[in-house]
């Protein structure tokens, strides 16, 4: 794991999202992703400066329209971002995860979960 990869893992660990369940180094279909959600099908990466070259975009687009063909939602930020803004890419998940869980999506909520947050 890269340092931004340790450092947004502290913050997914544990059911610290909103209660949901993250896991890191998850294996889909043929592709590894950084962190996932079951429950939410909703997956996270975290790009390193390889990630510019046009060869690696390239195999990013295809590899993030196949996991959008399974019905998962990826969200990805740069290393950068995990690194020197960690607050607002913790706002951006948490939002992604609201988003995704608003009443009638028939996703099961955490126990305890604040069902109030998806209300306002």
């Amino acid at each position: 794991m890269t340092y931004g990869e340790v450092l947004l893992w502290n913050e997914l660990k544990q059911n610290k999202v909103l209660g949901f369940d993250f896991d890191r180094q998850c294996c889909i279909d043929e592709f590894i992703v950084d962190f996932y959600c079951k429950g939410l099908l909703l997956a996270i990466e975290v790009d390193g400066l390889s990630h510019h070259h046009e060869d690696v975009f390239i195999k990013d687009t295809h590899r993030q329209t196949k996991l959008e063909s399974f019905g998962i939602t990826v969200i990805r930020f740069t290393e950068a971002e995990v690194k020197y803004d960690r607050k607002n890419v913790l706002r951006t998940i948490e939002t992604t995860v609201i988003d995704l869980i608003k009443p009638g999506s028939g996703i099961k909520l955490p126990d305890g979960f604040d069902k109030q947050i998806i209300l306002d």
